[in-house]
C-alpha cells in the first residue's frame, strides 16, 4: 500500500513515500499529489521508505518528474534504495530524467 506525507523543508516540499510505487498507487499520485505539488518551485521525492517500484510505477515517476519538470520546477529523487536504484539504472531512468534528477 502506498502513502505519501508532504512537509516543507528549506523551501523545498519534501514528499516522503512509503510502500511500493505500482498500479495501485497511481490514483494517488495522478489525483492527490500531482495536484499538490503544483505550486512548489523545487521537489524532492525522497524514496527512503519505498522498496519496489513495478513498470507502472516507473511510467507514473517520469510523467511526475517530467510534468513538474516542463513547468520548470526543480525535481530531485533522494535515498533511493538499492532494490530500487537497480531498476532505475536498468532501465537508465537518469537518462531520461536528467542525471542531475538524482541526490544521495
Amino acid at each position: 500500500m502506498f502513502s505519501y506525507r508532504l512537509q516543507e523543508q528549506d523551501g523545498r516540499m519534501v514528499v516522503y513515500c512509503e510502500g511500493d510505487i505500482d498500479i495501485d498507487a497511481g490514483d494517488m499520485i495522478e489525483e492527490q499529489l500531482e495536484p499538490a505539488l503544483q505550486t512548489q518551485e523545487q521537489v524532492v521525492l525522497n524514496l527512503d521508505q519505498v522498496h519496489f517500484v513495478d513498470s507502472s510505477g516507473i511510467g507514473l515517476l517520469i510523467g511526475l518528474v517530467q510534468g513538474l519538470q516542463e513547468q520548470e520546477r526543480i525535481v530531485l529523487l533522494e535515498h533511493v534504495q538499492p532494490e530500487v536504484m537497480e531498476v532505475f539504472e536498468l532501465l537508465q531512468l537518469d537518462e531520461i530524467l536528467g542525471k542531475d534528477v538524482f541526490s544521495n
